[in-house]
């Protein structure tokens, strides 16, 4: 496993004015791990992203593990062919008259041999790509090129992967072929990702921090596990709004077709079977309109996953209200579940903060 140096996070405060939009940015982000910034179009991510790498001359302050790559106060401004970084779009944009293996030693030759960090071989495998060295990127899938386009930046050895909505252009037979590849980068290089997108399944999927933009400013920021929970958030309202829940894989019932995960606070939660070995860290997702709630545990239900569950936060949205829980009474958890539930039905169980309650999951879906 190739291992880039780790020194710091990331240290934005950006701020650009044009007519009509006004980016106005300040965010720390985790040096490792992936950080998406999400929002609608005309928000800023992509302006935010052009600027990281240079290419947009917002005013302000960027840092990025422990290296000064602009601050105005200083007069110090690091040109994008100076900046160390990998910077992927939706358009794999590869050298038609160069096959795949050339262009991949294209994105070699950008950096000296003494400062190389990921072998070709090592970008090859990530990505899947073997098989496709002699072919000519006319011949490839578009989800076969843009892997190729993650392997050519990864091959300059950058300190930050730039992504801008990588799978946008891709239909979603071949978005499910490269998410796995995506996890794998997350799962096996020390380097920081920004990943641009308005898709909240990819967000769900891949992000470990998240950035909420909104009108060229940060919304609300932090480990993608808490702003998903949070009930204030527009998130929390989307169709598909839910929780990401880190657990471990503790068993399989084969005759069932189950498997059963335990989560942090000891407590388990079945779903199909997955291939994941027993012992294995796996990330759920359990959305909001799968979860319902009851004053007392059922006697007697079909739902396999009934989990004690705190109320912590109730916000009515018209005809509906999404409810934020913590697994457990009275323990002091983070809160780890939404709720979607009609408004009628909150104020007939007459719901209030504090409640101790009764979390039915319908079902969850395993991200990775």
């Amino acid at each position: 496993m190739t291992a880039l140096s780790e020194t710091g996070g990331i240290d934005l405060r950006l701020s650009l004015q044009r007519p009509g939009f006004r980016l106005d940015l300040q965010s720390a982000l985790p040096g490792r791990g992936i950080t998406a910034l999400f929002g609608p179009s005309g928000c800023g991510k992509t302006t935010v992203l052009r600027a990281l790498a240079g290419l947009e001359r917002a005013q302000g302050r960027v840092v990025v593990q422990g290296t000064v790559w602009q601050d105005d106060a200083q007069g110090v401004f690091m040109p994008p062919h100076q900046r160390p970084i990998g910077y992927v779009i939706q358009e794999a944009a590869l050298f038609p008259h160069m096959s795949v293996q050339r262009n991949l030693d294209y994105g070699l030759r950008r950096i000296l041999a003494a400062q190389r960090q990921i072998e070709v071989a090592h970008a090859v495998s990530l990505l899947g790509i073997g098989h496709l060295l002699h072919r000519a990127p006319a011949t490839l899938s578009g989800g076969e090129r843009q892997r190729v386009a993650i392997a050519r930046a990864l091959l300059t050895s950058p300190r930050l992967l730039l992504m801008d909505e990588p799978l946008a252009a891709l239909d979603s037979t071949r978005k499910a072929e490269i998410l796995p590849y995506l996890e794998r980068l997350h799962a096996e290089l020390a380097m920081p990702i920004v990943y641009v997108t308005h898709a909240l399944d990819e967000v769900a999927r891949l992000a470990d921090h998240l950035v909420l933009m909104e009108a060229g400013g940060a919304r609300a920021q932090g480990p993608l596990h808490e702003l998903l929970a949070r009930t204030d958030l527009p998130l929390s309202t989307a169709d598909d709004a839910g929780v990401v829940i880190e657990a471990i894989v503790a068993e399989h019932d084969v005759p069932y077709q189950l498997s059963r995960l335990r989560l942090c606070d000891g407590s388990s939660l079945w779903i199909g079977q997955v291939p994941q070995a027993v012992g294995t860290a796996v990330r759920a997702r359990v959305l909001a309109r799968d979860v319902s709630v009851v004053r007392e545990p059922p006697a007697a239900t079909s739902i396999l996953n009934v989990l004690p569950v705190t109320l912590h936060h109730l916000q009515h949205d018209g005809a509906t209200t999404t409810l934020g829980l913590s697994l457990g009474h009275g323990q002091a958890l983070a809160t780890t579940l939404l709720a979607r539930i009609t408004r009628r039905s909150s104020e007939g169980l007459g719901l209030q903060p504090g409640q101790h309650l009764y979390a039915q999951i319908k079902g969850a879906a395993l991200m990775r």
